[in-house]
């Protein structure tokens, strides 16, 4: 293995390791916790290390959203894979959604409810970005009536899931009655 391949490869776990450890820290003590001098001090690497890799938090902040993305893209594919139906299909991504923002919190903040620089509605969005979007498209698709454009109506759907979740997380919506407000998005959204 040559001296180059051996850096990279390097480079690239400790990139991980910046990644990783924030996320932990974000996860058990938020966002406002993870700090460039708590992760050096965590992964046992100097500052200038992690600014070596990253400019600063949010750039931290935005790569740990970038894996979100590949994570939520993971889940949203088998859960539209295990179901058959075009209703089916929706609703079980609905509930992988909100579940996703629920189990996991401060990743989902990271990726949907923190600014990152990260150019999500545009031309050029990293590729775990488009999966994540992709997985929604592909079950909004089929319900898009005739000369509907699918991708404004998925951002519609995308947004009423992100409101839902939001407004549940943070106990404005009760808990007890969000089965039946992701039923009454996917009805209205398969009528027809």
């Amino acid at each position: 293995m040559s001296i180059q391949r051996r850096r990279e490869r390097e480079r690239a776990e400790r990139e991980r390791l910046i990644v990783t450890a924030a996320l932990k820290l974000a996860e058990a003590e938020g966002w406002d916790a993870v700090t460039t001098r708590r992760l050096a001090a965590g992964i046992e690497y100097s500052q200038p290390v992690l600014y070596s890799h990253f400019r600063g938090k949010d750039a931290i902040m935005a790569a740990v959203a970038v894996r979100g993305c590949a994570d939520l893209a993971v889940e949203l594919r088998a859960a539209r894979s295990a179901v058959r139906g075009v209703r089916e299909s929706l609703a079980a991504v609905a509930e992988t959604y909100t579940s996703f923002a629920r189990r996991r919190a401060a990743l989902y903040d990271a990726m949907f409810t923190h600014l990152v620089d990260l150019p999500f509605a545009t031309d050029g969005p990293p590729a775990p970005l488009r999966e994540a979007f992709g997985e929604l498209l592909g079950v909004v698709e089929p319900v898009a009536a005739g000369g509907e454009e699918p991708v404004p109506l998925t951002e519609t759907f995308w947004a009423a899931l992100h409101g839902l979740a939001t407004l549940t997380r943070s106990g404005r919506l009760p808990e007890e009655a969000h089965d039946r407000r992701l039923g009454l998005l996917i009805d209205h959204f398969t009528r027809g």
